[in-house]
C-alpha cells in the first residue's frame, strides 16, 4: 500500500438535529462531563504536541529519498499523523570490530571517532546521513510547529568501560568512564550545536541519558546501544557537565532534559537524587511509561517545583477491545495515551518508533528484517516500511493514533475526561476536541455535558476510525451527531475511535483542580 493514496479529508460540518433526534428519547450508555477544572496546567496549560523517536527507523530507511519522504509525509505531514516532535538519536557508534547488533535498524553511527595516530577526536559530519536525511524531511513536513529533541543512548565506545556502546560487562554498572564525563558532554553539545546552527534544525532540548538506572544494557547485546548510569552522583555529574558544555556552545535557548527513565517511579527517584546544580540546570523532566507505576507522584513532584514534564517514550504490542480485529492495537494505543495523560499530566506525548518493522528481500548490513506484522494482533509501531516496493504500509493503529494527533494540536489545553475519553480546548480557535473510544463489541451512545462552555455553532465535525484497512473507516467523516442545549449526543460504533470538534468558547480562565 503506497502512502500516495491518502488524500486530505476535508472538514465536514454536521448539523445538530435536535428536533429529529431528541436526546431524552435515546438510550445513553455513558455520560461524560468535560470539566475545565481538570485541565492539565503543566507548561502553563500549553500542550506542546505529539511525537516519535527517529531512531531507529529513520536510520534504516534514510538511504532512500523516496522512503524518507513518504515516511516524513505519513508521520509529520498535515495529510498524515501531523506529529510535530521528533527525537533525534546522537549515536555512540560501536567499535569497528563489533558486529553483535542483529537488528537492521539500531546500529546508529556515531559522529565521533578516536584518531589513534593523532591522539585526538575526529568528527565525521556525514556518518549519520540516513537519520539526518529523514529528519530534515520530517522537519519540513511538520512545518512551523516542528520541535526536535536530541538524546543519547550511549557514549561513544571509546569513552566506555567495556569498549562497547551496548553497555557494561555487568549491566548494572556504570559504563561511562569517569574520566570521560566532560568529553561526553562536549560531544553532545557539539553535535547539538551543529544540528541547530549549521543545519537549521529547531532544537528545543537535549537529553543526555536513556533509561540509565536499569540493568537492561549489557555489552555485546544483539539489540541496541545502552548505558547504565547510577542515579545521584553519577547522573548529576553528566547533567552538570552537559549544562557547562551547552553554555560554551551558546545553547542558552536549548533545554537540558533528564533522565528518560523507564517508568515514572524510577524517574521520581532520579529527580530527587540530583545535585542542586543539576536541578538548577534542568529545564524539563522526561519519563517513559513502560510501567505507569508512580505517575501521579512524579506529576505532583515536578509540579511542586514548577518544572515541565514530557512523556517521551512508550509503545508496546498490547491489544484492547472485544473481537476487535485490526482495531485491537489501535484501541490499546488510544487507552495508553489517555491513561498516561490522565495520570502524568505531561505537556507532550511521544511514541517510541512509529515505524518498527521493515520488509526487504536483501535485509540490511548483513542482517534480515523482521517482515510484515500481524495487523490483527498486537505489534510495535504503527506502520511498516516495505523497502522492496518503496511503500509505507499503514495500519489501523496508525489511523487510531491519528484520531488524537491530527485534531488535538499544539497550543491546546488537555482535559482528561474518563478512561476512554480525552478532550482539548483551543482558545485561539475556540474549539473543543473530544476523542472517544468504544472498546466494546456493541454500539454505544455517549452524552457529553458541555455546560461549562458556550457553544458557538450548531455545527460539529466528526471523524472515525473503525474496522480494517481493507474495508474500514480511516479518519472518515461521520454524521448522526445530535445535541440538545449544552449536551452533545454521540453514537459510537463497536471497536471504534471517534473524534468530535465543537465550535465553542470557554468563559473565564482555565484553572487546575485542587
Amino acid at each position: 500500500m503506497n502512502y500516495s493514496f491518502l488524500q486530505r479529508i476535508p472538514a465536514l460540518a454536521l448539523t445538530l438535529c435536535m428536533a429529529a433526534f431528541p436526546a431524552q428519547a435515546q438510550r445513553i450508555d455513558t455520560a461524560i462531563k468535560v470539566n475545565p477544572d481538570k485541565a492539565i496546567m503543566t507548561n502553563g496549560g500549553v500542550f506542546e504536541g505529539w511525537g516519535t523517536s527517529l531512531c531507529w527507523w529513520a536510520n534504516r530507511l534514510g538511504y532512500s529519498d523516496t522512503l524518507a519522504q513518504l515516511a516524513a509525509d505519513a508521520v509529520f505531514g498535515p495529510d498524515g499523523l501531523h506529529l510535530n516532535i521528533m527525537r533525534y538519536n546522537i549515536g555512540g557508534g560501536d567499535h569497528p570490530d563489533h558486529h553483535h547488533i542483529t537488528r537492521t535498524d539500531s546500529a546508529v553511527p556515531g559522529w565521533l571517532d578516536w584518531d589513534e595516530s593523532a591522539q585526538a577526536y575526529a568528527y565525521d559530519y556525514t556518518a549519520d546521513a540516513n537519520q539526518l536525511n529523514t529528519m530534515q524531511r520530517a522537519v519540513r513536513a511538520a512545518g512551523k510547529d516542528a520541535l526536535v529533541e536530541v538524546f543519547s543512548n550511549s557514549p561513544p565506545y571509546f569513552m566506555t568501560e567495556s569498549g562497547c556502546s551496548s553497555g557494561a560487562e555487568k549491566a548494572s554498572r556504570n559504563n561511562l568512564r569517569e574520566d570521560c564525563v566532560e568529553d561526553f558532554a562536549e560531544y553532545l553539545a557539539h553535535v547539538t550545536a551543529y544540528l541547530k546552527d549549521e543545519l537549521g534544525m529547531p532544537i528545543v532540548s537535549l537529553s543526555p541519558m536513556n533509561e540509565p538506572n536499569t540493568d537492561y544494557w549489557k555489552a555485546y547485546s544483539n539489540k541496541q546501544e545502552g548505558c547504565h548510569v547510577d542515579s545521584g552522583k553519577s547522573q548529576s555529574a553528566i547533567l552538570e557537565a552537559a549544562a557547562d558544555a551547552m553554555a560554551r556552545y551558546g545553547l542558552s535557548d536549548v533545554l537540558l532534559a533528564a533522565s528518560d527513565e523507564t517508568n515514572p517511579q524510577l524517574q521520581a527517584e532520579a529527580y530527587k537524587s540530583y545535585s542542586t546544580k543539576a536541578k538548577q540546570a534542568l529545564g524539563r523532566v522526561n519519563t517513559h511509561t513502560y510501567s505507569d507505576k508512580g505517575a501521579r507522584a512524579l506529576s505532583k513532584l515536578v509540579a511542586k517545583d514548577s518544572i515541565n514534564l514530557w512523556m517521551s517514550e512508550v509503545d508496546g504490542a498490547g491489544t484492547a477491545g472485544k473481537r476487535a480485529g485490526e482495531m485491537a492495537s489501535a484501541l490499546w494505543l488510544g487507552q495508553k495515551i489517555i491513561s498516561d495523560i490522565t495520570a502524568l499530566s505531561p505537556s507532550a506525548w511521544v511514541i517510541w518508533q512509529v515505524i518498527d518493522s521493515h520488509i526487504s528481500r536483501d535485509g540490511y548490513n548483513g542482517n534480515r528484517d523482521t517482515g510484515m506484522v500481524d495487523v490483527s494482533g498486537g505489534f510495535w509501531g504503527t506502520a511498516v516500511a516495505d523497502h522492496d516496493k518503496e511503500e509505507i504500509i499503514l495500519t489501523q493503529k496508525y489511523y487510531g493514533f491519528g484520531q488524537f494527533t491530527r485534531y488535538i494540536r499544539p497550543g491546546s489545553t488537555l482535559i482528561p475526561c474518563s478512561k476512554d475519553a480525552l478532550a482539548a480546548y483551543n482558545a485561539e480557535q475556540q474549539t473543543l476536541t473530544v476523542v472517544l473510544l468504544n472498546p466494546s463489541e456493541k454500539d454505544k451512545t455517549i452524552s457529553l455535558n458541555l455546560s461549562a462552555f458556550d457553544i458557538n455553532s450548531s455545527a460539529v465535525q466528526a471523524y472515525r476510525t473503525s474496522g480494517s484497512i481493507a474495508d474500514g473507516e480511516h479518519w472518515s467523516p461521520v454524521d448522526g451527531i445530535t445535541a440538545e442545549g449544552s449536551v452533545v449526543i454521540a453514537p459510537l460504533k463497536p471497536n471504534s475511535i471517534t473524534t468530535l470538534i465543537i465550535d465553542c468558547m470557554l468563559p473565564g480562565a482555565l484553572r487546575c483542580a485542587a
